[in-house]
């Protein structure tokens, strides 16, 4: 196979996905004596989507982890699938109906409308998942999962029926998120915030049998008043001491509410009064529980006021709100109106406010369910990486409400429950058919309830539905825990703790001590804009990894966002920053091609014997930078340090072997003997094993490369998706090696610091006194010196053990060398002084800004410890350079 003499993955990127999908080498196989299971499941994007940056990066840590472990023996499986996304796809299905035949789902009807959503999910529903293919994702597409497929809806109702018939499913009236456009209860993960500016009204109500008094309370939705049931304060506060027990007057509606004593109000906030809405707001729900406050409810489904309101009914809030305010202040009950900042509850799906209101909904008792999660991260079952998202989780579970799990729209789990004449419900796993008996009172059923089930309702089963449950399945014996998971920060309560709560209480198909969902949860970092801002459709400021790929290729997209990406840091992300993976896959091809046009002729295995005798120090070092390598990236992905990992990769790809022991080695081609082959031979073992340890970051070109080398080579080998993870036989550190190296890159370093100080250009000829204090340091100069001059660009190069600079010279300070250069007349001393002078003031700057920084102890306290650590080294590499600034300046 020949190589491009360029970097160009559209050539190539389609035809090796297709070779892989062909293989069968992304499905675990028949089950092996012996094995080892290791399982992902994909977080399921939502039916509706398409890839994000967020996608890419999850997709891209998810394929890393599968890939390694495939090659590292283990029989891995990555399940793919799409969420149905009640509300998303109800929504995009209902917008296109009304475009297209100006029709509702109303005016279709139930069957008809859920006919139409089908239809649109058969056509669009697999998009995103192509988009996966595109990114290189090694999922088992022959596993692709759809959390309405009919086995997935079979465990659905199976987990609902279970949780009923142990009495942990009830109906009942709670305060929900209602979205009155869409005309539905939504969850949390629905909902938006937005910062407004609105007014906030100050509203008087009138003290009954006290003409003249008022109490003060401030709001930002005065026609909220008319489901007011009380006032309450402090009982500490001294100015609320005579109306403790009053008895207060709405406004408009002329209803009359108590005074309640609270000690969770706070004295400091506004006048300290504050009105109670049971009906209308969380928090005066609890509070009206407590108090046993009766609610009024003053809103219709679609969000305009009810009876309750007076002479306000039928008006939507916005002009109820004003026209309530116009009145109060005809009456002189409206004080003061301020401007007022503050978050609002969006939906996100039909951009409207949310409306708090009380509705009869189905809710699961989570205290129980959460019981044996919490368990699971206190004895180390389940880890989170970083471990600090661990309090998120179990702050949640510790403080667990009742979650709503009924929504009220037609795309979704239909709940499984039937009702006789009389409305007496029953849960079943199979359909009732109107007319037949209620299996517990005998009497015809005649509806089934309307409402479908929270999308979590289905998902929370995902790690072990997808594998067959409720039957015990060969899969779910075989793969179920799954040993990881990669998700967001945002679902961590919604969907990660349901999930392990789920496994807990369903899957009793398996020992206890396996029921946990998956061992680890890494929670990934939020992608952000090059300016810090979440991206966003509306903000206009998202990157399309689609069009990143085909400006630069998925493996400099895949590898550009592990490389930014630092464990438990979010990213700044603008589009040319993928060329940073494009630069490293360019440079790895065009290393991948040196060794190739350079194999003719015999070549040396380098750890036989033979070739071990016959190794030069670089061929050495090389071999233990790779040994080290080698072992620093499977540490990291044994421990899931994904950019710890593709760091150190990149360290040892672009710096040893490109950089240094390509740089080296070319000069040994020529020689016909033992050198040369030994040469050839290394730079075989060490590109095969670099490509290895580079497939999971970057698939397609290691693929490519991998095929050419072995074509070269004449060797029938596996795709290297399918080939062993090196195991580093044969390769070892080698301490002498790397301390000789380290005085030749040494002495390249302080050179190149003496050409960007004096703005000499980068291959002139120079001459240098290299001074060493060590005898050792001294006697690897002298056996290496050909290679030095030559890395170094040097004319000439005098060893000594100490050096009086001479005056105009230029000097610089790396480890145990100094190198010094006479400028002569090639340089403006006066000019370079001045340059040298000038520089230093801008370094002494930073100092002094990075030393402030690392005083301030917020700073300390708050930022992530590898920022600190970051900080604390430019600090000392800034300390160097004015040091060495100050140094030559001295010297002219």
């Amino acid at each position: 196979m020949e190589l491009s003499t360029r970097y160009a993955p559209a050539e190539f990127e389609s035809d090796i996905y297709r070779q892989w999908e062909a293989s069968g080498g992304f499905a675990p196989g028949p089950k092996k004596d012996g094995e080892r299971t290791f399982t992902i499941m994909i977080p399921p994007p939502t039916v509706t989507g398409v890839l994000h940056l967020g996608h890419a990066l999850n997709g891209t840590i998810q394929d890393i982890v599968i890939r390694h472990k495939r090659m590292g023996g283990w029989t891995a499986l990555w399940v793919p699938g799409t969420d149905h996304a009640g509300i998303a796809t109800q929504a995009v299905v209902e917008r296109k109906l009304y475009e297209e035949q100006k029709l509702t789902r109303m005016d279709l009807g139930r069957e008809a409308f859920l006919q139409k959503i089908w239809e649109w999910k058969e056509e669009h529903g697999s998009y995103i998942l192509e988009q996966y293919r595109r990114l290189g994702a090694s999922c088992d597409w022959t596993r692709t999962k759809f959390t309405m497929d009919a086995d997935l809806s079979r465990a659905v109702r199976e987990s609902f029926v279970r949780l009923w018939e142990k009495g942990l499913i009830y109906r009942g009236a709670r305060i929900v998120n209602w979205d009155c456009v869409l005309m539905t209860a939504v969850s949390d993960d629905e909902i938006d915030y937005e910062t407004r500016k609105d007014k906030l009204y100050e509203l008087r109500y009138p003290v009954k049998g006290r003409d003249g008094e008022f109490v003060v309370v401030a709001t930002t939705r005065p026609e909220t008043m008319f489901g007011d049931t009380a006032v309450a304060v402090n009982p500490a506060d001294e100015r609320w001491k005579h109306l403790h027990d009053a008895t207060l007057v709405v406004p408009l509606v002329g209803r009359e509410i108590p005074v309640i004593l609270d000690e969770e109000v706070e004295t400091d906030f506004g006048t300290g009064a504050v009105k109670v809405t049971p009906a209308h707001d969380p928090a005066d729900w609890e509070r009206g529980n407590r108090f046993k406050l009766p609610l009024v409810h003053i809103y219709e489904k679609d969000g305009r006021l009810n009876a309750a309101a007076g002479d306000y009914a039928g008006m939507p809030r916005e002009k109820a709100r004003e026209a309530v305010a116009k009145k109060l202040d005809e009456l002189g009950l409206l004080g003061k109106v301020a401007d007022y900042t503050h978050n609002v509850a969006i939906s996100d799906r039909s951009k409207s406010v949310i409306e708090p209101l009380v509705s009869e909904q189905w809710f699961v008792k989570m205290e129980p369910l959460a019981k044996p999660a919490i368990a699971a991260v206190k004895d180390g079952t389940l880890r989170f990486r970083p471990e600090r998202w661990t309090k998120v989780y179990l702050d949640w579970l510790e403080n667990v409400h009742d979650w709503c799990i009924s929504r009220q729209r037609g795309w979704g789990h239909q709940i499984p429950v039937w009702y006789d004449e009389d409305g007496v419900p029953v849960a079943s796993r199979e359909d009732l058919a109107i007319g037949a008996a209620h299996p517990k009172t005998g009497k015809p059923i005649v509806r089934q309830d309307p409402d479908v089930l929270d999308t979590w309702a289905s998902s929370w089963l995902w790690p072990f539905a997808t594998l067959g449950w409720p039957d015990s399945t060969e899969d779910l014996q075989r793969f179920y825990p799954t040993q990881f998971l990669s998700t967001a920060r945002e679902i961590i309560y919604l969907w990660v703790a349901r999930m392990i709560m789920a496994g807990y209480e369903f899957v009793d198909q398996v020992p206890w001590d396996r029921r946990c969902a998956f061992d680890v949860c890494n929670v990934h970092a939020t992608v952000l804009d090059g300016k810090g801002r979440r991206m966003s459709k509306s903000a206009g400021n998202g990157i399309d990894p689609i069009e990143m790929i085909e400006k630069y290729g998925a493996d400099a997209v895949r590898y550009s966002l592990v490389l930014l990406t630092k464990e438990g840091q979010d990213v700044k992300l603008s589009p040319d920053r993928f060329e940073q993976g494009f630069r490293f896959s360019n440079k790895v091809w065009n290393a991948a091609r040196f060794v190739l046009l350079n194999l003719a002729g015999e070549r040396l295995d380098p750890v036989s014997e033979a070739g071990r005798a016959a190794l030069a120090m670089e061929d050495r070092w090389i071999l233990s930078r790779l040994a080290q390598a080698r072992a620093e990236v499977s540490s990291a992905l044994d421990e899931y340090r994904m950019n710890d990992a593709a760091t150190a990769l990149y360290r040892f790809v672009w710096n040893d072997f490109c950089d240094w022991y390509v740089e080296i080695v070319k000069s040994r081609f020529g020689d016909a003997g033992a050198s040369g082959a030994v040469a050839r031979g290394t730079l075989v073992r060490v590109l095969e094993d670099a490509l290895a340890l580079l497939h999971p970051f970057t698939p397609y070109m290691t693929e490519v490369l991998w095929k050419s080398l072995n074509e070269a080579l004449g060797r029938p080998m596996p795709m290297l998706m399918n080939h062993r993870w090196p195991d580093g036989a044969n390769l070892a550190v080698d301490d002498a090696a790397e301390r000789e190296m380290q005085v030749l890159q040494d002495l390249v370093g302080a050179v190149r610091q003496i050409r960007n100080l004096a703005g000499l250009a980068e291959r002139a000829k120079l001459a240098s006194i290299v001074a060493a204090d060590k005898p050792a340091t001294r006697d690897i100069l002298g056996r290496h010196a050909g290679t030095a001059q030559a890395l170094a660009h040097l004319e000439s190069m005098q060893v000594v053990a100490s050096v009086e600079r001479p005056r105009n010279s230029a000097v610089s300070v790396v480890g145990g060398v100094e190198v010094v250069v006479p400028l002569g007349e090639a340089v403006d001393l006066a000019k370079l002084k001045d340059q040298l002078v000038r520089r230093a003031e801008k370094v002494k700057a930073g100092i002094k800004s990075c030393e402030a920084k690392l005083g301030n102890a917020a700073f300390i306290e708050r930022a992530d410890p590898e920022v600190v650590v970051e900080e604390r080294a430019r600090l000392a590499e800034m300390q160097a350079e004015l040091a060495m600034l100050a140094k030559n300046a001295a010297g002219f």
